[in-house]
């Protein structure tokens, strides 16, 4: 006589099946929604998100006297491109790559207020100045947010489905701090602090000159 055959492993399996199966049809349905529902308008998408600015009022915290003097600025752009992958899990599932623009500018200056003793040395019949000058130095990043943006964005399944519940999908702060730093290191490569100098003695000279001295001698000090 044949004997039974278990079917408890297979009625387990089963049993498994179900709930993974209803996960992801509800992961497929979410996301078909998303993209169906993305062309109607605010008021007839379920999904949409409606933007209320309750900000209060802006308060002064400080004020502070500038002795600096802007000499040049340089316009620049990067293109990020950060991937994030998990470990054990395919790009296709978990992952995220991010093609992310950042236009910016930095702005180099000198600060007069570096000004030592002695910096300004002028003659009897104030005819002749010497002028000892400090370095230009670079403000941080100015990172544009109007033309700065995600270009491209692949994500895998969980992040996809993570994003359409999150209140800032992709979390742009990373990618903002990655291209300000870039252009901070480009700005400090280019040149622009010695064309700042260049422009604060041309500046100082046609000044001082305007102001009735035949002879300005601009020295700058060391770095």
């Amino acid at each position: 006589m044949a004997r039974p055959k278990n079917d408890a492993p297979r009625a387990r399996w089963r049993g498994l099946l179900t709930p993974v199966l209803l996960i992801v049809a509800t992961v497929a349905v979410v996301l078909v929604a998303q993209q169906t529902l993305r062309g109607l308008p605010g008021w007839l998408n379920p999904f949409g998100v409606e933007t209320k600015d309750r900000s209060g009022p802006v308060l002064l915290k400080s004020i502070r006297d500038m002795h600096r003097y802007e000499a040049a600025r340089g316009n620049f752009q990067v293109v990020v491109d950060l991937e994030k992958d998990a470990k054990f899990l395919p790009e296709s599932l978990r992952g995220r790559r991010t093609l992310f623009v950042g236009n910016g500018s930095v702005d180099a200056y000198v600060d007069f207020s570096k000004l030592g003793s002695g910096a300004v040395e002028v003659n009897s019949d104030r005819t002749a100045a010497t002028i000892k000058l400090p370095p230009a130095q670079l403000e941080k990043t100015n990172l544009d947010p109007k033309h700065s943006y995600v270009h491209a964005t692949e994500r895998g399944l969980i992040d996809r489905f993570g994003d359409f519940f999150s209140s800032n999908p992709g979390n742009q702060q990373q990618l903002y701090v990655l291209a300000s730093q870039k252009i901070q290191t480009a700005a400090a490569q280019s040149g622009l602090k010695q064309r700042a100098d260049a422009n604060t003695k041309t500046m100082l000279e046609n000044m001082l000159k305007a102001l009735g001295f035949t002879t300005v001698t601009i020295t700058p000090t060391s770095r």
